[in-house]
């Protein structure tokens, strides 16, 4: 995938998962046919352009409902896609992805986050989108889905802004929840300006579940021994903070495919539907 263009490929994905169009104009959420299936990415239920369920608002929804039982679709999807692409996704599929992208692309000074950060988007996924909707439940049995309600500035960014802006009855009942909202957004939009995908790293709950697959997935890297002279190129070209020659499979790659393009050695490759080697 590396000969492709990612950036164009994102917008193309991006597009497709938010094309019903006439919803961003008449601020209404498309409740179709195609809701009933998830898109890869995290992409806002809510969004007026999407046509397909978010994973993580999905897995919320279930997990919160009052007759609460195992979704084999929800898990099977997350597995599947995990098990095929891992955190591929992240890198090309995910529109907000693509967002973090383009206002890192704005001139500015850049800095890294702390490696051990990365850690926390597992306790996210854990007490906001399991521990929070299945233990914490109102009269009637339901759990919020609090990821989404609390924490998500994609959800904000996609869904809260368009919809509060063509609806006046919605205008009219924000509250303090939609300014805390609003000033995530606002620090997750600065922070991708000087950090390169600081809630893919950080927050994201789905890039989390994903990047469990990475070393076991049918598109991974690997890397060849007899061609590699520890130049550690690979590492200074990652945005994503990753000795490739190394860790090849790492959790927290997104196979942007930087890494392959820069080896001068050509021994980074493509290990698609192969025995696992590295």
């Amino acid at each position: 995938m590396a000969k492709f263009n990612r950036t164009i490929v994102q917008v193309i994905s991006a597009i497709i998962t938010n094309s019903n169009f006439k919803g961003f104009y008449e601020g209404k959420i498309y409740q179709g046919f195609l809701k009933k299936g998830c898109v890869p990415g995290l992409n806002c239920y809510s969004c007026p352009g999407a046509v397909g369920s978010c994973p993580i608002g999905s897995l919320q929804a279930v997990l919160g409902s009052m007759k609460y039982k195992m979704s084999f679709y929800i898990f099977g999807f997350l597995i599947f896609i995990g098990a095929i692409l891992g955190r591929f996704v992240c890198g090309w599929l995910c529109p907000f992805g693509l967002i973090q992208d383009l206002l890192n692309k704005i001139p500015s000074p850049k800095m890294k986050l702390p490696a051990k950060l990365r850690y926390v988007k597992y306790v996210i996924l854990l007490v906001f989108v399991i521990i929070l909707p299945v233990f914490f439940v109102n009269r009637v049995g339901m759990g919020d889905p609090a990821f989404c309600k609390y924490i998500c500035p994609a959800g904000t960014l996609e869904a809260g802004l368009p919809l509060v802006y063509t609806n006046p009855v919605l205008k009219m009942s924000i509250g303090t929840l939609y300014y805390w909202k609003i000033g995530l957004l606002v620090v997750t939009i600065i922070a991708s300006i000087i950090i390169f995908r600081p809630f893919c790293r950080v927050i994201c709950p789905l890039g989390a579940i994903y990047g469990l697959f990475n070393p076991l997935s049918m598109y991974r890297y690997r890397i060849d021994g007899d061609k590699c002279t520890n130049c550690s190129k690979c590492y200074r070209v990652c945005k994503m903070d990753i000795k490739t020659h190394e860790t090849p499979n790492s959790k927290e790659c997104i196979r942007c495919g930087d890494c392959i393009k820069a080896c001068p050695s050509d021994a980074i490759k493509l290990d698609k539907f192969k025995k696992k080697r590295h």
